[in-house]
């Protein structure tokens, strides 16, 4: 049976299909390994984890939850690499587009995230889904801290 996170990441590429990425069923495995109960999938992209010019083998599953954001990549022969993002580690999202390709990128408190080698037509849909995403979940963060 193929996973949701496999479904959204096809269905992205099938609308962005300039966007570099290699190997998306295996990086989809490791999304759908650290998904909790409870959490649903709101959407789903492919995209280099990198800044660099030439370097096309770093792609990452990215995906938001009505949780979190998570970024996942099956390592080519053992292992993976995996992080999430909560809302309240979320700083700020810059959106850069060049000739070719376009980046994201996604400043939290503890590091900055790059995704790069994205389709330009790709970029405002993504920007629209995690701005919107952190808006909500930060509003629902500072009415928890102003009630406790």
């Amino acid at each position: 049976m193929e996973s949701i996170v496999y479904k959204k990441v096809k269905e992205f590429k099938r609308r962005y299909p300039m966007t570099i990425s290699w190997r998306l069923k295996q990086h989809c495995k490791v999304i759908d390994t650290h998904i909790n109960p409870g959490e649903v999938v709101k959407y789903a992209f492919a995209a280099q984890k990198n800044d660099t010019t030439f370097d096309i083998i770093s792609t990452n599953v990215i995906v938001l939850t009505n949780k979190r954001i998570l970024l996942g990549q099956k390592r080519l022969l053992f292992g993976y690499f995996y992080t999430a993002i909560t809302p309240d580690l979320f700083n700020d999202l810059e959106v850069i587009m060049g000739l070719l390709w376009g980046k994201i990128q996604i400043d939290t408190v503890k590091e900055v995230v790059m995704l790069s080698k994205i389709q330009k037509e790709a970029l405002a849909e993504i920007e629209t889904y995690i701005t919107e995403y952190m808006m909500e979940e930060k509003q629902k963060y500072r009415r928890i801290q102003q009630e406790g």
